[in-house]
């Protein structure tokens, strides 16, 4: 297989050889004789294979590393007296090794076996997410966040009952996705899930489209028409932004939950419904019920098991996942593999989505139409400039009528990310850019143990509200 090849290599006469042979071997191939040169040419394009010698001019091979083989696989040129350094970049993560002088059969024998290596890798890899996807107990949920981990829970739990549900969050926090999640893992399974958006409904149709309708019952109504509660007869009724629903038809679906019977518009004849009703609002039907805006009774029957789906900004953690599976479940472009840039991934994390998981999919979306053939998405592929944290920035607690050292905007710089970000280590290593060996170092070098704690508990606190409510 033929591929892009940067060749890296400060002797000029060597560097044209390599790039000469790699040419009269089918590859396009590029030569550069330093690091900043690379760097530079790799900010503009994206070759499949690297070849670069150890020692250059301005720097060592093995301290970029880690930096190049992040998008492409790396071959390493050493001098016979050197094979030890070349070991040793190995096990950094060079995918071989070749010993100058470079002989054609062998330099073309090794560039096919890793450019070879890296595809078949490639497929392995989208072949274990496809599959791991198809097996997950939840297909529906991605990502790995305690907050995340929390919902899953109160999922398995009510799942298998025929209990109705009502699902607390945001818009755009994946309420729909934990309804189909229980449904998918309920005896309801094989039955029809229905999903009705009730802000979209008018309220002259709304009973209709709900109940179904005689033939006569009003202007129109040429002709017998089933309902959806009848369209899901034997599954799962999904009703998003329940709060939404007038008066009239709050009373007659309070009927439904209290009798299991309903009639069509204009009908006399009481209809059995088997249907499982999940519920979802962004509003606090609790404060509604209470003002007479929405019916207690039928708040309490819908509020027998309820689950919060947390927003974006308290499973930050998420976000990675949820990124990597936008990307390679798109559905107006395949043809290219693409990875988002460390730098664009941290500005990802530190924002804090009001749209949720919806605005962080469209926002993907249009990254990956930006990025065009790029295989790397970065920061000015997405729409960051409005991902600011105010105009002001960051508020940090420091010391006020004297210069701050640096130490003391450390500390406060840390302290805020640990209170933002709930105590998530790893989330607040992303967003810092250094280990999480680094954040721990921190933490006990500025004695925020208490902070990290608090922010901890704030957390599982919210949890444990949703818990109780549920006996989960």
């Amino acid at each position: 297989m033929n591929g892009k090849i940067l060749v890296i290599e400060d002797d000029d006469l060597v560097n044209q050889m390599i790039v000469h042979q790699l040419v009269n071997m089918g590859h396009t191939a590029v030569g550069v004789n330093s690091l900043g040169l690379a760097r530079k040419y790799l900010d503009k394009h994206e070759p499949d294979l690297i070849i670069s010698d150890m020692r250059l001019p301005d720097g060592d091979c093995i301290h970029e590393l880690p930096t190049f083989i992040e998008s492409q696989p790396v071959i390493v040129l050493t001098a016979y007296g050197t094979v030890q350094n070349a070991v040793e970049a190995i096990h950094a993560g060079a995918a071989h090794y070749l010993t100058k002088p470079v002989s054609p059969e062998e330099l073309t024998l090794i560039v096919q076996r890793v450019l070879e290596a890296a595809a078949l890798e490639a497929d392995h890899k989208f072949c274990k997410s496809r599959m791991k996807a198809h097996n997950d107990k939840h297909p529906f949920m991605i990502g790995q966040s305690p907050a995340l981990e929390q919902a899953k829970e109160l999922i398995d739990a009510v799942a298998p009952s025929d209990m109705n549900v009502l699902i607390l969050g945001e818009s755009g926090a994946g309420k729909e996705l934990v309804a189909r999640a229980i449904h998918e893992q309920s005896l309801r399974a094989e039955k029809n899930f229905v999903a009705v958006d009730c802000c979209t409904l008018q309220e002259s149709l709304f009973e209709s489209e709900l109940f179904g309708h005689e033939k006569g019952s009003f202007t129109g109504a040429d002709g017998k028409k089933k309902g959806l509660i009848e369209g899901a007869s034997g599954g799962t009724l999904f009703l998003d932004e329940i709060g939404e629903i007038p008066p009239v038809i709050q009373a007659k679906l309070l009927r439904v939950l209290e009798t299991g019977k309903f009639r069509r518009v204009g009908g006399t004849l009481d209809l059995i419904s088997d249907v499982r009703i999940v519920a979802a609002t962004n509003r606090d039907l609790k404060k509604m019920s209470e003002s007479d805006d929405f019916r207690a009774d039928l708040y309490y029957r819908l509020d027998a098991f309820s689950i919060y789906t947390p927003p974006l900004r308290e499973r930050r953690d998420d976000i990675p996942f949820l990124v990597e599976h936008f990307i390679r479940n798109h559905t107006f472009s395949m043809c290219v593999k693409k990875t988002v840039a460390k730098e664009a991934m941290r500005k990802l994390i530190s924002y804090d989505w009001p749209g949720n998981v919806r605005e962080l999919k469209n926002m993907v979306e249009r990254a990956i139409i930006l990025s065009r053939k790029s295989k790397i998405i970065r920061g000015q592929h997405f729409n960051l400039k409005g991902c600011e944290q105010g105009k002001h920035g960051f508020q940090l607690d420091i010391p006020a009528g004297e210069d701050p050292t640096l130490e003391e905007i450390e500390a406060s710089y840390l302290k805020l990310l640990l209170e933002k970000h709930a105590g998530h280590r790893t989330t607040i290593a992303q967003v810092m850019g250094v280990s999480e060996r680094q954040v721990y170092r921190l933490i006990r070098k500025y004695k925020l143990i208490e902070e990290e704690t608090q922010s901890q508990i704030n957390y599982q606190r919210r949890s444990s509200d949703i818990a109780e409510q549920t006996g989960v």
